[in-house]
This record gives structure tokens, C-alpha cells and sequence, in this order.
């Protein structure tokens, strides 16, 4: 629970969704938090603010292969189990928010300034985004055996 309340605390503190989810696992992983921060940039927004995939929901995606994915080419066993996790990862995250994309879960297209600027006077970043974020990390911890 205290990774679930650290990763809502940093999206809360300004980091994008993304950062905060991956943020929460990286060091344990062996991927600096400075590190794990640039990396996660581009995914906030659902990718960049195209309205994409939930950055919560990537985050967690790149956090599954940080803990649970292959090193060498070789090892296909894992790549399988990873990919078998981000399935489950992702369709229990569509049945406890109702969508994986930003437009479904916000309801507007973030790539479009004026509902950009709707949804920052909507308070949606403030009053949905946090439990996207949450629930991505609960669903994580589960998978992860946390």
C-alpha cells in the first residue's frame, strides 16, 4: 500500500502518471529513479497527451518488464510470463475503470488544446487521474505478489 500512496502522492506533486507508477518500482528493479523519471516522460497523457494508452496503465507495462522480463533473447519463458502479465495487467485494469485510454477515461481529447484546457478546469487530472493511478498500482502489486 505505501508504493500505491507514493505513486498518487507523485502524480499529485506534478510528476505525469506514467513517472509515478514506474517511479514507485524502479529502484528495486535496478533503475535509478532520475532515470526511471526521463523514461517515463513521453508515456503521460496516453503517450504524450495523444490520448492513447492511460500512462498509469503503461507505467505499470514497463514496470512488469523491469521486474518480470527477459535479460537475453534467449529466455522466452520470460517474455511469455511478461507478456502474459501486461494481458492480465491490462484487462482487469479496462474492468475496474471501464477503458485503457485517456479519451475514453477522461472523456476528452487531450491532444486538442481547448479540451486540454477543459479538462484542467474540469479538475479531471485532479478528481480521476489519481485513481487511475491507484488502480493500476493495485492491480501491479497483485501481479507482482506484493
Amino acid at each position: 500500500m505505501q508504493k500505491r500512496d507514493n505513486a498518487v502522492a507523485d502524480f499529485c506533486d506534478g510528476h505525469s502518471c506514467s513517472q509515478a507508477v514506474l517511479a514507485a518500482y524502479c529502484e528495486e528493479h535496478g533503475l535509478a529513479r532520475e532515470q526511471a523519471i526521463r523514461l517515463a516522460t513521453g508515456f503521460g497523457g496516453g503517450m504524450g497527451r495523444q490520448g492513447k494508452t492511460c500512462g498509469a496503465l503503461t507505467g505499470a507495462v514497463m514496470t512488469l518488464g523491469l521486474a518480470k522480463g527477459p535479460s537475453t533473447s534467449l529466455d522466452s519463458a520470460a517474455k511469455e510470463e511478461t507478456y502474459r502479465l501486461v494481458a492480465e495487467l491490462t484487462a482487469r485494469f479496462r474492468a475496474e475503470c471501464g477503458a485503457t485510454d485517456c479519451k475514453a477515461l477522461l472523456g476528452c481529447d487531450l491532444s486538442r488544446p481547448d479540451d486540454y484546457q477543459q479538462a484542467q478546469q474540469n479538475q479531471l487530472f485532479k478528481t480521476r487521474c489519481p485513481g487511475y493511478v491507484a488502480a493500476a498500482m493495485d492491480i501491479l502489486e497483485e501481479l507482482l505478489g506484493k
